[in-house]
């Protein structure tokens, strides 16, 4: 991000110095400093604090150093999220991200809407914005993960677009998300996996791994256990 080298130089910080802060190379930080550089969130979050940003505000200015102002009017604001639109065609959605170390607190109290708008926003850049729930989570293990372009390893942060399924055939949902990565908040837990069918005998929804290794085998769980469907949208590692 551009924003961040004009940030160091308006407030005389040298590229060490923001490297140590946030607990990364010199290297890393020249790399962040480019145009389409591709930070982790956890990274993002420091150096926003660092400069007394959010990410939100961060993402802002970045926008705006290019000359691509956002509208002053919100296209879209519920769910604890909040979408402009960019002069460029695309559009910012600032979603709460779930880390994994408030998954177990979020399925505990669900459905707690404060606690979701309480969470920490991070803004992604999307092509395209239907109106509807978005949220954002923190990817554990390895199981997506393949070596491919599709790959969504450890750590990584997923935006997804929440899929109605209150009084909606099963099938209907599947067919949509079908062989697509899904996160599906579950009774007991959060996954996220490919959705590859359903079991309608046993209203059971049929899932597989990217990660070909023998540890991650396919399952299927209940539907009527499934809270909360997400189709993956965007991924940040």
């Amino acid at each position: 991000m551009q924003i961040i080298k004009q940030l160091r130089k308006s407030k005389a910080v040298n590229q060490s110095d923001l490297a140590a802060a946030i607990g990364v190379s010199l290297r890393t930080v020249q790399l962040y400093e480019k145009k389409d550089a591709n930070i982790p969130i956890k990274n993002l979050t420091k150096i926003a604090e660092y400069f007394g940003l959010t990410i939100g505000e961060l993402y802002m200015q970045e926008v705006n150093e290019e000359e691509s102002t956002y509208a002053k009017t919100k296209v879209f604001s519920a769910f604890g999220n909040v979408c402009y639109p960019l002069a460029n065609g695309k559009y910012l959605v600032m979603a709460p991200v779930l880390f994994e170390g408030l998954q177990q607190q979020y399925l505990k109290e669900y459905p707690n809407q404060e606690l979701k708008e309480s969470l920490v926003k991070a803004g992604f850049i999307v092509d395209y914005f239907d109106e509807g729930g978005y949220m954002a989570f923190e990817i554990i293990g390895n199981a997506m993960n393949n070596g491919s372009i599709e790959s969504i390893p450890n750590g990584t942060i997923v935006l997804g677009k929440m899929v109605a399924i209150n009084d909606s055939p099963f099938s209907e949902i599947s067919d949509a998300l079908l062989n697509k990565p899904v996160i599906v908040v579950f009774e007991s837990r959060i996954i996220c996996k490919r959705l590859t069918g359903y079991n309608t005998d046993k209203e059971m929804m049929v899932f597989d791994n990217l990660n070909d290794s023998p540890e991650y085998q396919g399952f299927e769980m209940p539907f009527s256990e499934a809270l909360e469907v997400y189709e993956v949208i965007k991924k940040q590692l």
